[in-house]
């Protein structure tokens, strides 16, 4: 998981770079930046007009270039970006999607239940023609869809019971606005009474409505004291200009924002005395002030701070965001480092598909998981003050410098998701080339598997597991005892009831705890070597086998004489294993004790293996099982490689854990058990 946020956030950190390139390459070439001011007065009459129309303005009634460079200059300043924008909306031919109705509940639910946005919606009554016909009404939609202004067609042949109820007995426009500012509040229903059917007119007639919801200040009275008053408002934007009413995009996210932040539209078009202005800091007209309890914030003098719908939308919601806000982010992010499993996972294609989807389905399982108790813990009645400390929190790191850069970058490379795309690409394909790399010099067998050696292993392991109990939990894939004997299978088939038996791999048995038995007393290897001679009959035990911890290395002495003496004494000592016990030794050097302090606590003590019931003898390798009984190496694993997976004394499962046996240690004049 840290390994993909890692590259998640180089990934970021090159989207960052690479904007900060593309800005230079663009100033070389045109010789202006995205945050330059643009003079309108050089601006051709075509992108005056694009320009009102992005900021929501009308411009019929206004024939000449200098009333529309006017009225562009009135709505605030324009900059390169905004002019990039605009124009580059306009070239774009998509077209924008209108919702049919198809009853009272759909209408209900998605009009009048919907208390954070603007519905225009076209009645068509019973044998009736639309108000606005086909090719109007598609310039209307793709008008209004700039501002979050969503559309739908109504027709009463559906429900005409509920268009008689409405009193929608002849062809009109429904127009939708919540009808209070609180958020969640009662929604309206307006119709449209104007005698012209043109876009422009109804476009003024929804605009007049929205605007309706902004407090409108007229005064310097008013202002100071709309200044100075303090409410259930934390953020307030104000707009400071000398036109008729704010700008459509204004409206709209007033709209957008109900709760949250609170508009007013500041007319001083009639203002005599502009003194209390200045006094609170506001030197030029028009001004976009967003009003903090930190202090004030002048929109429009960093990067990305366009005059229009969508910028001022990413930058208020940064400021005060939703619950809503912060879960579709976390999903994004978690989402795009759950993506980068593709490119890090190495092996057959297949492989990697399958372990994106794990991924992912984890992933976003945790996700919900983890917003469950975050929810319940932000209704607690007593987190208010921790909720504001959050939202100045918030405050303060949105409204740095770098802060505006990230969000100039959000909304440049949202509208060109191909970038997007391709450069995630081009980084997953860079990770997938050094993890290949890495795992190559690593020697990962993993990397040259195809598809078909990755699902062969894949069907071992699952039909391990389907036709078996699971009896332990192993990691994924295990060699499957099928390769080794293909009959098996067939075996299994002519006795049915050994599906029942678990199928135990024996893996297990390496991490059993191995030692020697050890005599107090017990002489040195020189000593062996003189006293016990070699003796033909021990062949027969030569076949025992030996750690490698326990071979002889380089520095044992200083000879390879020497060496070899000491080796040629430890295999006699370990053939006499079954025949040389401490009982059998103590009548020639006095009574020999076995030395429990080698054991490990955990074992119960004795000298006898009842696999072969013989005595344990010096330099014996015994081995232990969880339960606490001790055995011969050897003869313990033969009882267990022959599939008898339980102990042979008291028959506890051998890949068990078991609560260690605590006994207290016995004196030396003390029986063994």
């Amino acid at each position: 998981m840290w390994v993909k946020l890692c590259c998640l956030l180089l990934y970021f950190l090159a989207l960052f770079v690479l904007a900060r390139v593309f800005e230079a390459v663009a100033w070389y070439e045109s010789g202006f930046l995205a945050t330059q001011l643009v003079d309108p007065v050089a601006l051709s009459f075509r992108k005056l007009r694009t320009i009102l129309e992005c900021r929501g303005l009308g411009h019929s009634g206004l024939p000449e270039k200098k009333d529309v460079r006017e009225l562009v200059e009135k709505s605030g300043d324009l900059m390169e970006g905004e002019l990039y924008s605009a124009l580059k909306e306009e070239e774009a031919s998509e077209s924008v999607s209108s919702t049919n109705f198809s009853g009272e509940m759909h209408f209900y639910e998605l009009v009048e239940d919907t208390k954070d946005g603007i519905w225009l919606v076209q009645v068509i009554a019973n044998d009736r023609s639309p108000l606005v016909g086909k090719v109007h009404w598609e310039k209307m939609v793709k008008k209004v869809s700039r501002f979050g202004i969503r559309t739908g067609t109504f027709n009463c042949s559906s429900d005409p019971r509920y268009c008689k109820r409405r009193g929608w007995l002849k062809s009109t426009l429904i127009m939708s606005v919540p009808q209070t500012s609180t958020s969640k509040g009662k929604v309206m229903l307006k119709e449209y009474s104007g005698r012209k059917i043109e876009v422009e007119h109804i476009f003024k007639w929804i605009t007049a409505h929205a605007a309706s919801r902004i407090k409108t200040i007229y005064n310097s009275e008013h202002l100071r004291e709309e200044w100075n008053r303090s409410d259930q408002y934390r953020l307030k934007i104000y707009l400071f200009a000398n036109l008729d009413q704010p700008p459509a995009f204004f409206s709209a996210l007033s709209v957008k924002f109900t709760g949250r932040v609170e508009f007013i539209f500041v007319n001083v078009e009639n203002w005599d005395n502009k003194s209390y202005m200045a006094e609170i800091g506001i030197y030029k007209t028009p001004s976009y002030i967003l009003r903090t309890p930190e202090g004030i914030y002048r929109y429009g003098n960093n990067t990305g701070e366009f005059i229009s719908l969508r910028a001022m939308d990413s930058f208020l919601r940064s400021l005060q965001p939703e619950v809503n806000d912060l879960f579709v982010l976390s999903l994004v992010l978690v989402n795009l480092m759950a993506w980068m499993d593709l490119f890090i996972t190495q092996g057959a294609t297949i492989k990697r598909f399958v372990v994106l989807i794990s991924t992912l389905g984890t992933y976003n399982s945790l996700l919900i998981i983890s917003w469950l108790p975050v929810l319940g813990f932000l209704q607690l009645p007593y987190l208010d003050s921790f909720y504001e400390y959050s939202l100045k929190l918030f405050r303060y790191s949105n409204t740095t410098t770098l802060a505006s850069w990230v969000r100039a970058d959000w909304m440049f490379y949202s509208s060109h998701p191909a970038l997007f795309l391709s450069t995630y690409l081009g980084h997953g394909l860079l990770i997938d080339y050094f993890e290949k790399k890495r795992r190559r010099n690593n020697n990962t067998d993993e990397v040259n598997a195809n598809n078909l050696e990755w699902l062969s292993s894949l069907w071992d392991w699952y039909t391990s597991y389907l036709f078996h109990p699971i009896a332990s939990f192993q990691h994924f894939p295990f060699d499957s005892d099928w390769d080794e004997d293909p009959d098996l299978f067939l075996e299994r088939l002519a006795f049915p009831d050994l599906w029942l038996h678990p199928l135990i791999p024996t893996d297990y048995i390496k991490n059993l705890p191995v030692w020697r038995f050890q005599c107090l007393g017990t002489p040195s290897d020189e000593d062996t070597l003189e006293t016990f001679p070699d003796s033909g009959s021990d062949s027969g035990s030569e076949n025992r086998e030996v750690s490698e911890d326990e071979e002889p290395s380089a520095c044992d002495g200083s000879s390879e004489g020497a060496r070899r003496r000491r080796a040629e004494a430890r295999s006699r000592a370990r053939r006499r294993c079954h025949r040389e016990p401490c009982e059998r030794r103590a009548g020639s050097a006095g009574d020999l004790e076995p030395d429990w302090s080698a054991w490990p606590s955990s074992m119960l003590h004795c000298t006898e293996c009842v696999v072969c019931l013989e005595n344990f003898a010096e330099g014996c390798p015994l081995m232990g099982l969880p339960c606490g009984h001790v055995f011969h190496q050897n003869c313990i694993v033969m009882w267990l490689a022959g599939g008898r997976h339980c102990c042979p004394v008291c028959r506890w499962a051998s890949y068990k854990k078991k609560q260690p046996y605590a006994h207290p240690l016995p004196s030396p004049s003390e029986p063994p058990s």
